[in-house]
């Protein structure tokens, strides 16, 4: 029975993806560690270092459905890892004559490690495809509210006008640098590992460079400028970027959170009959991307520091720390899946409402356009009587519920400056927009 829910069969629903289970799981990690030990013995046989005929049957045999699991269950218990077993195994189902070649001149972890980068590999594609869904999404919401003007908010108040473009494309940004950093973390991860017992390759003599770049070919990966057996710098770069990622995705579901408040209903999640229900209350619509979103962020980011301490590696084959990794890079890289995939559902099909954006951007009479009003009246009055004025209509206002533009025209320096058409232009949020549209641009130049 799976103790952790994202690999449950009921509460799996709710975290990680099948895609992603797939990649990093178990089995995938046996295929793929018998993938290391076949294109092993197919790099070695074109080296002519092991007979070509055993090569063949060896890779013949590499077939995780026909390993006996409890049998490399018990062999694993025995010696705390799993490639003695499986090396045993994969032995005898190629037989006598080409099983006496297998794992020739490897070390476990080399057999390991390399599997690992392997699942990374297809963890990276799985990662990418769906970032580029989310981007696409999201550019194309931008886009459409490059306009749509709304209330900005800083420390949960009314600031200044934006536009709910803007607001996605402060989103995005992010997100389109994640995808730069994947593809420049991919040569820095994605490399084999093959240094023998102590990280020498003293068993091959003088081939051992030459069976490593072979097998780097063979598995399409790189080749590094040392065995890394105790520098896991790519495993922990690879799992640090997901956590990047994930706080960027956690930005756009707090924000959709708080949108999403009864009281303020300015965007709502793609609704579907029974989604984000209550069992009690008929009328809830829940944030439930956003909350999973924000879960399964927050269990990758508990990940990252356990794979960075796994970093401090002892001499030249760790103990503890490497075998601290598999317990957070599979986890890590399913959650994060998880999270993305919850944010393609509102990349794609968040609702928003323009004109409740506008109400709310209204209900204050027109406070939100302080800051204009008081760069409006500066070159009159000083920045500073400017401030003293604007503050006190501000207070005005408050106290007395009338619009700014009304507190305004009660002052008498304001009055003798300015007469109420140019207050009311001032006090148009869509005339103080900044840079905001110009910033939507910029981003959406970035999107390919």
């Amino acid at each position: 029975m799976p103790v952790n829910p994202a690999d449950a069969p009921v509460m799996g629903a709710l975290y990680g993806t099948d895609a992603m289970r797939a990649a990093m799981g178990e089995h995938a990690f046996l295929q793929r560690m018998l993938d290391v030990e076949a294109a092993l013995a197919r790099a070695q046989a074109r080296l002519g270092i092991i007979p070509e005929g055993a090569a063949a049957a060896i890779t013949a045999a590499a077939d995780a459905d026909r390993l006996d699991k409890p049998a490399l269950a018990a062999a694993t218990r025995n010696t705390g890892y799993p490639v003695v077993g499986l090396v045993r195994q994969l032995s005898a189902i190629a037989g006598p004559e080409a099983g006496r070649w297998t794992h020739w001149g490897a070390t476990t972890q080399d057999i390991m490690d390399s599997a690992v980068v392997l699942q990374m590999r297809d963890g990276l594609d799985l990662i990418e495809a769906d970032l580029a869904r989310c981007i696409a999404g999201l550019a194309r919401m931008a886009q459409a509210h490059r306009g749509t003007v709304m209330a900005g908010r800083t420390h949960l108040q009314h600031a200044l006008p934006v536009t709910f473009g803007y607001k996605v494309a402060v989103w995005l940004s992010p997100l389109i640098a994640m995808g730069e950093r994947f593809c420049q973390l991919r040569p820095r991860a994605l490399r084999v590992q093959f240094g023998g017992a102590a990280g020498t390759l003293a068993s091959l003599g003088g081939q051992g460079e030459a069976v490593q770049a072979e097998l780097a070919a063979e598995l399409g990966l790189a080749v590094p400028d040392i065995p890394w057996h105790v520098a896991r710098d790519g495993i922990a770069e690879a799992v640090a970027a997901l956590g990047i990622l994930c706080g960027a995705l956690s930005k756009i579901a707090t924000d959709v959170i708080l949108l999403m408040q009864t009281e303020v209903a300015e965007v709502a999640e793609p609704h579907v009959d029974g989604r984000g229900g209550s069992s009690t209350m008929p009328q809830k619509r829940n944030p439930i991307s956003c909350e999973y979103i924000i879960a399964q962020s927050r269990g990758v980011h508990a990940l990252v520091p356990q794979v960075m301490a796994a970093m401090a590696q002892d001499g030249e084959r760790g103990t503890g720390p490497w075998q601290a990794e598999p317990l957070a890079v599979g986890q890590a890289f399913l959650l994060a899946h998880g999270a993305l995939v919850q944010a393609i559902t509102l990349a794609e099909g968040l609702v928003v409402d323009a004109a409740r954006m506008r109400r709310n951007l209204e209900s204050t009479g027109g406070l939100i356009l302080a800051e204009a009003v008081m760069m409006g009246l500066a070159p009159a009055l000083g920045r500073g009587e400017a401030h003293h004025v604007v503050h006190h209509a501000c207070d005005v206002a408050l106290a007395e519920g009338i619009p700014l533009a009304e507190a305004l025209l009660r002052d008498a320096g304001v009055a003798a400056k300015l007469d109420r058409a140019a207050i009311e232009r001032m006090t148009d949020p869509t005339g103080y927009l900044g840079a905001a549209e110009a910033f939507v641009d910029r981003v959406l130049e970035r999107v390919g």
